[in-house]
């Protein structure tokens, strides 16, 4: 008995339609008086239209609209599994979008969309017309509209038009548009036509070629800080080790060469500056994202171009390193504070006894303590002899033992103008460099207060290339540095901004001073992004946490999609190269959903479908589950399905065959 409240033309069909499929589908006879449906024939069968009438009642009071679709896909549910109810399967709504609901039409359609809500990367492995790429899309708009991510990045491989895709006609969009409009109709199903430019010109939905969307590059030359300095990252191989935005090493796990790009060169405020591709990412934070305490956004080279001010204010600011940067320490001939104060107000000129000049008395008690073998004695006023210690009677045959570690590290003869500190003492461990600094503020530099602001740190120099190894030692310890020139001197005048934790100075009256002030958080924010011609250009990927590495002036910056909702279509034809690299890029906050048929490889003989490695490669991990669609849960014109299953046995047949099992001959054959 059908409830009263039902209408049997909504359950039955306009000229009893959907009874007419109802009776296709099963061995039994159906009667139908009034509101009471009768079915009589094999006790199975009968069981089965009872239990149907029961869940199209119910697909009817959950407000869906039947069909003979859904009339059929419900039945089939219920001669396929137990214990499943097809209204639970066929009323879940994915996306409301357009004036309508995308739901799954399958249980196994419905176990892929759960899927993509419990893991993070999802693969759909099926035949065409299973709604893999179509229900990731509906699963990706709801993500962006309840802003669960940021951005949409859609991608397939173009494998159709192998290298060939440089000769055919138009702009790069034109040519590579027909690889893509899978993706675009199935877009524009979801969401205002209108709006889809906006959202593409923002970079919120980003739609590219496999091959277009990983080339987030700088050029090869450019420098990538590793725990032995600067290297070149079109030198880094795989394995690598670079420096991560926590001062620690980590490792390079892929090199994607990219060919010639537009490259800019993005600068900040400080002076800092590096090289990079229009599409190169940027871990960028706004002055409100700071004050609500929101993580760093991650934007596009080009998407920053001409938005980089807010009123007069800087727009976007740059991640500093967490910590300082640790190279690994390396033996040093003397203490580094003593180097610093020798660099500050040391005569090193190699022809007289070596001097050291200061009005703090305090300065030469710690230098005399750091220098064995060392007696400081004052000369009158400021001025202190660095002399050799000796005995009654001893034959001075050796050299002062300052002179002699200041010519071991090049230093001896340099003066106010030409000093330097040794790299040894630069790449060296931070307690190291962190010394150095001190004793070169302790002699040279100094807290500066103003009112109502907090304490900066000055340093002041003549020699240039011990501004530049000061502006390298600030920035290695996490801080900031900005030098400008003395008007009307030589001078070079470094406003200092060191992160909390930092000491700058031992010297008593300026570490005083320092403290009672208190010292800012130093930031760094983009101030210009300007074309800088093409290159030759490269991408890596690193294993740290963040995706960050350490490129020149120590500007932290990386290639990977951070809350991003990614898809990967027509995966099948992506080399397994292709698909490493691809997942590679997974950053924080992000899902990834991969699609492809197997059965359909359009790659050139004798290539492996990355798409068939992956499967043995990560089946089993934590987090990455393999969702399989087959022909029963094809969404398409249903003789689809049943050209998919006719493939598969001529398929299955062939491989027979070819091992030299052929099937039996029929009688009469």
């Amino acid at each position: 008995m059908i409830p009263a409240d039902h209408s049997m033309v909504s359950l039955l069909g306009s000229g009893d339609e959907l009874l007419h499929v109802i009776e296709r589908e099963f061995d039994a006879d159906i009667h139908v008086r009034g509101n009471e449906i009768t079915a009589t024939g094999n006790p199975a069968e009968t069981a089965l239209v009872t239990a149907l009438f029961d869940e199209l009642v119910e697909l009817l009071r959950k407000g869906t609209d039947l069909t003979a679709d859904a009339v059929e896909r419900t039945a089939a549910m219920l001669r396929a599994e137990r214990g499943v109810r097809p209204a639970d399967v066929l009323t879940v709504g994915i996306l409301s979008a357009r004036g309508r609901t995308i739901r799954p039409k399958t249980l196994n359609q419905k176990r892929y969309a759960d899927a993509i809500d419990k893991h993070t990367i999802v693969f759909a492995i099926g035949p065409a017309g299973t709604g893999k790429t179509y229900l990731a899309m509906a699963k990706a708009v709801k993500a962006l509209q309840a802003k669960e991510v940021n951005r949409i990045i859609l991608t397939r491989p173009a494998v159709e038009a192998g290298e060939r895709l440089g000769f055919l006609p138009g702009t790069l969009y034109e040519k590579i548009d027909p690889y893509l409009r899978p993706l675009y109709d199935a877009l524009h199903d979801m969401l205002d036509p209108d709006s889809i430019p906006r959202l593409m010109t923002a970079g919120t939905i980003e739609i590219a070629p496999l091959a277009y969307m990983r080339g987030r590059a700088q050029p090869v030359a450019t420098p990538v800080l590793t725990p032995d300095g600067y290297r070149p990252i079109g030198e880094l191989t795989v394995g690598d080790l670079v420096i991560g935005s926590n001062g620690e090493p980590t490792p390079v796990i892929g090199v994607y060469p990219q060919g010639d790009k537009d490259i800019y060169r993005v600068t900040t405020q400080d002076g800092a500056s590096t090289l990079a591709s229009g599409d190169h990412l940027w871990a960028v934070a706004t002055r409100d994202d700071r004050r609500r305490g929101k993580p760093f956004r991650v934007l596009t080279t080009l998407e920053m171009i001409g938005n980089l001010r807010s009123a007069h204010s800087h727009r976007y600011e740059l991640p500093l390193h967490s910590a300082p940067v640790r190279f690994p320490y390396r033996e040093i001939p003397v203490d580094p504070y003593a180097l610093g104060l020798l660099l500050g107000d040391g005569c090193l000129t190699g022809t007289t006894t070596p001097a050291f000049a200061t009005g703090d008395p305090e300065l030469a008690r710690e230098l005399q303590l750091r220098l064995p073998g060392v007696e400081v004695r004052p000369r009158g006023g400021p001025g202190y002899h660095l002399n050799q210690v000796t005995s009654p009677g001893d034959v001075i045959t050796l050299a002062n033992p300052v002179t002699t570690v200041a010519r071991r590290l090049g230093l001896i003869g340099a003066r106010s103008a030409t000093k330097f500190v040794p790299d040894l003492y630069l790449y060296n461990s931070h307690r190291v460099r962190l010394a150095v600094l001190q004793g070169l503020l302790d002699t040279d530099g100094g807290p500066v207060t103003q009112k109502d602001r907090t304490c900066r740190i000055q340093y002041a120099t003549t020699s240039p290339r011990l501004r530049d190894d000061v502006i390298f030692l600030v920035r290695s310890l996490g801080g900031v540095a900005h030098t400008r020139t003395r008007p009307g001197h030589d001078a070079y005048i470094i406003d200092i901004r060191l992160p909390a934790g930092i000491e700058p100075f031992r010297l008593t009256r300026k570490r005083d001073a320092y403290n009672a002030a208190g010292g800012g958080r130093p930031m760094r924010f983009i101030e210009s992004i300007e074309p800088a011609g093409t290159a030759e250009a490269v991408c890596i990927s690193v294993a740290a946490a963040d995706c960050l590495y350490t490129t020149e002036d120590f500007l932290l910056t990386h290639n990977t999609l951070n809350d991003s909702f990614i898809i990967l279509d027509e995966a099948q034809n992506t080399s397994a190269e292709q698909m490493k690299m691809f997942l590679t890029r997974l950053g924080f906050g992000s899902r990834v959903v991969v699609t492809g048929d197997v059965t359909q490889v359009d790659l050139p003989a004798g290539q492996v479908s990355g798409l068939r490695v992956v499967q043995d490669i990560l089946d089993g991990i934590e987090d990455i589950h393999f969702a399989r669609l087959t022909s029963h849960d094809v969404v398409r014109h249903r003789l689809v399905g049943k050209i998919v299953d006719a493939y598969e046995r001529h398929d299955a047949q062939t491989q027979q065959l070819d091992r030299g099992t052929r099937p039996p001959r029929r009688k009469g054959s």
